[in-house]
């Protein structure tokens, strides 16, 4: 094993993460109490409070009770003295947020990208980023963008992303020139995986399976609490994994790629075809035109007993199974949360899964994965960039 030894620089910068770690995970604590928890010296304790309080990340809020000696100076997080900018281009929209630091959004912007990609969608980018700038009022962090594809996480560059036709793109260094500010990229399914471990029902868990279905689909690993990236950054893309022989041709060039046939833009694809053919579909009953339909409207045809929708989702859950089941098995982590676009779907979704599993699976093994929908709702991606930004540019975790 090779060992390394901090220089002093290192030390402080270390000493510091811990200092303001534990100031922000305590609604208000002193130096002395620091001291006591991190083990470091009041001296050092001292030097970087004062540090802190002069970059505006801390306050001193008053005196504190006395343990039988001099009353401590109480010591705060300053939620709202810097704010993060939080994009999401994970879907057919473009969402960004201003989030203060403790993770909440203050302002919320949206911009339709129907087929836009490449240059255009790049452009799209831009406009969202300016809008977000124009409206935070308090000095920015810096920026953190979700987006599907194969991506770098050290460079930020884009390798390859299907849906957005963007290959070799270097787009933290254009960000990062054009606004002059800290830029972080991450592909969406990691950052929702950052969330779910951050803020959602299963934060405790250490090993996690965050799979993200919206135009495309990906999924995310969390082992040991930490995101797991094998021998590259690609992890989890099984989005481009061909489940279905001589099937619909993929934007990647192949045919029967996972995302052909369990995508949000597949499912809603073929319930607006199921319901322009059959006038009799419930679908109709839920909407004046098939084109109005959305996830939402999927699951109520299918509550209502709609068969020809429920064999729609039926199939959808035959693939998704198979690649869940993949998974599983072959890496052994049993909570499979579902996030982005197809939460919409709901328990309708989940028990189709669930049972699906069972014929994929030894029936041993299906009973012992646990299959839900997050939470987190549609700003999932929003949250989980938000709190890499903050681990990245302050530490805080």
């Amino acid at each position: 094993m090779k060992y390394i030894k901090r220089n002093q620089q290192q030390t402080r910068a270390y000493n510091r993460q811990l200092v303001l770690q534990m100031i922000y995970d305590h609604s208000e604590t002193s130096r002395i109490d620091i001291a006591r928890q991190t083990g470091l010296t009041r001296t050092t304790v001292s030097d970087l409070v004062s540090e802190l309080l002069t970059e505006g990340l801390v306050e001193e809020i008053g005196q504190g009770q006395s343990n039988g000696g001099k009353r401590p100076t109480m010591l705060k997080f300053i939620d709202n003295q810097r704010c993060l900018i939080s994009v999401d281009l994970a879907s057919h929209e473009f969402k960004g947020a201003v989030v203060n630091l403790r993770g909440q959004i203050l302002q919320k912007t949206t911009l339709h990208v129907g087929d836009s990609n490449g240059e255009e969608a790049l452009k799209l980018v831009y406009e969202l980023i300016d809008r977000l700038i124009d409206q935070a009022d308090i000095p920015i962090l810096g920026i953190g963008i979700g987006s599907p594809g194969l991506i770098n996480p050290i460079s930020g560059t884009i390798d390859y992303a299907v849906n957005l036709d963007w290959r070799d793109l270097p787009l933290a260094a254009l960000i990062r020139e054009r606004y002059n500010l800290p830029v972080h990229v991450a592909n969406n399914s990691q950052a929702a995986a950052f969330a779910e471990k951050t803020f959602g029902a299963h934060h405790d868990q250490p090993n996690l399976i965050v799979i993200k279905i919206g135009r495309g689909i990906a999924a995310s690993i969390v082992i040991n609490g930490k995101p797991f990236y094998g021998d590259g950054p690609y992890t989890g893309e099984i989005g481009h994994v061909v489940v279905k022989e001589n099937g619909d041709l993929c934007p990647c060039g192949k045919r029967g790629c996972l995302e052909t046939v369990a995508s949000s833009r597949f499912i809603l694809k073929r319930a607006q075809n199921l319901a322009r053919q059959n006038p009799s579909s419930k679908l109709n009953q839920l909407v004046a035109d098939p084109g109005d339909i959305t996830l939402d409207t999927v699951r109520q045809a299918c509550l209502m007993g709609d068969n020809e929708v429920n064999q729609l989702i039926d199939e959808v859950s035959t693939y998704l199974g198979m690649a869940i089941a993949n998974l599983v098995c072959g890496i052994n982590i049993r909570q499979v949360m579902i996030a982005g676009m197809i939460t919409e779907l709901g328990d309708v979704l989940i028990n189709s899964l669930q049972h699906q599993l069972s014929q994929h699976t030894l029936a041993y093994l299906a009973k012992e994965i646990h299959i839900e929908m997050s939470q987190l709702g549609k700003d999932i991606v929003i949250q989980g960039i938000s709190a890499l930004l903050l681990q990245r540019e302050l530490g805080i975790y």
